[in-house]
């Protein structure tokens, strides 16, 4: 069953706009400028994330308007509360939170292996590596997931290593080597996420509709937002030569190291916090305590940001 498509597409003035190359000038240069080319710009120290101080709280977001994300080193060192992201995320404006199918009751994820029904298959529950993405790419328009909060309970004994790069860097990078690439990415039909048939005890059951939508869109607040993945099965890509030149451009810049793509590891009591920036993790390796991170999706972008 296919979608409506009612995702927006280019506005008509401002930076996003492809017939105001002045504003998108103006706009891409304060951006770079701005953006940090460090992980360490992004941490913010804090004493508890459930209680964050005004300045805490100013410090996040300061690194978020500049990089959509920020890297909190919290003092509750392994301490598994779910009300640490939770508390944290409700103190900067995110509330709305997505109850995906491999959440929890209380819609915050516990990303560990698992390998009971609900979760086999899904390589976010296993120890493999996950390539660059967006979360919830494969979600209808009204469930896009704008905000995004990982915290760490306890790392893997090596590797599970997150990769960053800021969707609005992504976008300058693709914009600068062919505004037209912007375009076609735009188009509602750009992407397509098949439906998933579900299988063993679910086989026969819908667990997802096929869905569509652009890879850059713009929010009515004039924010972009975008959903991506580099799966290369179980996708389907408008079929079209610009289209596809856009697609291998977007990879190819991805897969290219530029002074944005930032990679780090988060440790008992750190935690990201982003407007759903692109991420990779790592392979990586279980010790005596199993890995644990807490993935929060929201609905809402972060306010202020």
């Amino acid at each position: 069953m296919k979608q409506p498509l009612t995702t927006p597409q280019a506005p008509p003035a401002g930076p996003f706009a492809l017939a105001d190359p002045d504003a998108y000038g103006r706009w891409r240069d304060a951006r770079l400028a701005a953006a940090p080319t460090s992980l360490a710009d992004l941490i913010v120290a804090v004493r508890d994330p459930r209680d964050l101080t005004a300045a805490e709280i100013d410090a996040i977001l300061g690194r978020c308007r500049h990089a959509n994300m920020a890297i909190y080193v919290g003092q509750t060192g392994d301490d598994p509360d779910k009300t640490i992201p939770a508390r944290l995320g409700a103190q900067l404006g995110l509330h709305r939170l997505d109850h995906n199918r491999g959440a929890d009751e209380d819609a915050i994820t516990s990303l560990r292996i698992q390998t009971d029904a609900r979760h086999a298959g899904y390589i976010p529950y296993t120890d493999r590596p996950i390539a660059w993405h967006t979360d919830g790419y494969y979600n209808t328009p009204e469930r896009q997931i704008h905000g995004l909060l990982l915290h760490c309970v306890h790392p893997a004994a090596a590797g599970g290593a997150n990769a960053l790069l800021d969707h609005e860097i992504a976008y300058c990078l693709v914009r600068d080597q062919d505004p037209n690439f912007i375009r076609v990415l735009m188009h509602p039909r750009c992407m397509t996420i098949p439906a998933n048939p579900g299988d063993g005890a679910d086989e026969g059951t819908e667990l997802r509709p096929e869905q569509s939508g652009p890879v850059f869109s713009v929010r009515a607040d004039g924010r972009l937002h975008m959903r991506y993945t580099n799966r290369a099965r179980n996708i389907v890509w408008r079929d079209d030569p610009l289209t596809l030149a856009a697609v291998d451009c977007l990879k190819t810049l991805l897969h290219t190291p530029s002074p944005w793509h930032l990679e780090g590891r988060l440790e008992p009591g750190w935690g990201l916090i982003c407007n759903n920036v692109l991420h990779t993790r790592t392979r990586f390796t279980e010790g005596p305590l199993p890995r644990l991170i807490y993935r929060a999706r929201y609905y809402d972008r972060i306010a202020g940001t």
